[in-house]
């Protein structure tokens, strides 16, 4: 049966991706451990340039959402859309050139970030020869995407492949736009935009970055990979299709507010606050869909702990998606702008709802793929308490941290000078820093025994074939 389906599908792309992403979860957190340690304990910084946080911070975020997430993207869509519509991949020659090209990509990024060569552009600070590739590889990867579709063999689009679209059409010219530049030299260019234009176009690929790649591109996983592991239909596609426009319709206006209180026009700030309060309807709408899948088969969480790494996610994803409009608003972005209080909310994001989700599919990805059951079922129980545990450590250290700064930064006195220098607020910092480190420490353990079950799995798989009456006939 699985030589059939290897023969009808190209599961081997699925399985270069799927190992791939798992190994870049490993690395990418582990340089996160070591820039928050840097926070706390600044000696480690080495008194060396290419290891120091400026440098390896932009490394840290491209690791975990271009490596990493890319890969969990691309392993998860290849193989869904072949599945929802009964077709092999358009191109196998496409889907290689995308698989070497991305990892091509992924080490120019290992090399020029420590060294210094970067644009300056959150989540977009790769020069411009290496944005250009960007862009070839993607649009490679959305052309066979799409002409898989378009040869399917099924009379719908199942939901799951909208939203996978969504992050492709979207993510193509928000990146080409964003990284309009004039080259200066063979790694040093300059924006076209400048000035205020230049932080609003930013914050519009900023956001859209987070809200189309790592949310749209996420749920395509979500529902798809749900209903498969809970061996249940979507609890409503109705409802998986209201969310999938007002997502896709209500994120694109969002950017702006990232930059309340700065030069940019006062309506932008308030437009972009009134549309993210909005999108908490969307959003909690996909997660209750996701989460009421389970109807009647709740018990299924008490052993099927793939299934708890799915829907726990959703629950960090409902979480998310409501605290980040809610500081959009201007009073509360009074209080949190510039503080940690961001950095726990991306994190509550990106370590609860995108890895933890990637994660479920990755283990259910690798069962089907090699046609086996994990290794040890109890190492993945394993990994979901310490994913569960080393995010809550994590978020839970920098919401109070972020509020600690905010309340320092404007506390006053009775002559109305500041009552904290801005040294103080730093030192009150350190405790939480360390249990920002300590959190992440136990989120990177959690990555090491997936990485460590996943190639006992193979293996075992591997063995298997080699020994099975078939092949030794053979």
């Amino acid at each position: 049966m699985q030589a059939s389906l290897d023969q009808k599908y190209n599961f081997d792309i699925v399985k270069w991706f799927t190992v791939a992403s798992v190994i870049y979860l490993v690395v990418g957190t582990l340089v996160g451990v070591l820039i928050a340690s840097q926070l706390a304990w600044p000696v480690l910084n080495f008194d060396t340039a290419e290891l120091s946080f400026g440098r390896l911070r932009p490394l840290h975020t491209n690791a975990v959402i271009f490596a990493f997430g890319g890969c969990a993207l691309m392993a998860t869509s290849f193989y869904s859309v072949q599945r929802t519509c009964g077709v092999r991949l358009w191109s196998d020659k496409l889907a290689w050139f995308v698989f070497i090209g991305w990892n091509l990509i992924i080490v120019s990024a290992v090399i020029t970030l420590p060294l210094g060569l970067t644009s300056g552009k959150e989540y977009a600070e790769l020069e411009w020869p290496i944005d250009i590739a960007i862009a070839v590889v993607w649009l490679a990867y959305g052309l066979n995407f799409i002409m898989t579709i378009a040869t399917r063999k099924t009379s719908h689009i199942y939901v799951s492949n909208w939203f996978f679209l969504s992050m492709i059409i979207m993510i193509t010219y928000l990146h080409v736009v964003n990284s309009l530049a004039i080259p200066v030299s063979a790694f040093k260019s300059y924006s076209v935009f400048s000035g205020v234009q230049d932080a609003m176009i930013q914050w519009w690929w900023g956001h859209n970055a987070v809200g189309f790649y790592l949310t749209a591109g996420f749920l395509g996983i979500m529902y798809y990979f749900v209903p498969k592991q809970a061996g249940r239909p979507i609890f409503s596609y109705r409802l998986s299709v209201i969310h999938f426009w007002a997502l896709t319709f209500g994120y694109v206006w969002l950017g702006a507010h990232h930059l309340q209180y700065t030069a940019l026009p006062d309506w932008t700030g308030s437009l972009g606050a009134a549309v993210s309060l909005a999108m908490i309807i969307p959003s909690w709408g996909g997660a209750v869909n996701g989460m009421m899948t389970l109807s009647g088969a709740w018990d299924k969480l008490r052993t099927d702990y793939v299934l708890r790494f799915l829907i726990v996610s959703l629950a960090f994803y409902a979480m998310s998606t409501f605290e980040g409009p809610v500081m959009s608003a201007k009073s509360v972005n009074a209080l949190s702008h510039y503080t940690d209080w961001t950095i726990g909310h991306v994190h509550s994001g990106a370590l609860g709802w995108v890895a933890m989700v990637a994660a479920g599919a990755l283990y259910h990805l690798v069962m089907k793929l090699w046609n086996t059951e994990m290794f040890s079922a109890k190492l993945v129980n394993l990994h979901f308490w310490l994913a569960t545990v080393g995010a809550v450590i994590y978020i839970i250290a920098m919401w109070v941290s972020g509020i600690m700064q905010g309340l320092m930064w404007r506390d006053y006195d009775e002559f109305g000078t500041l009552t904290y220098t801005f040294a103080e607020s730093v030192a009150a910092m350190h405790p939480y820093y360390a249990m920002r480190a300590v959190g992440g420490l136990i989120y990177w353990l959690g990555g090491a025994v997936m990485l460590y079950n996943v190639i006992m799995t193979i293996r075992q798989a591997s063995s298997a074939t080699n020994t099975s009456p078939a092949t030794a006939a053979a």
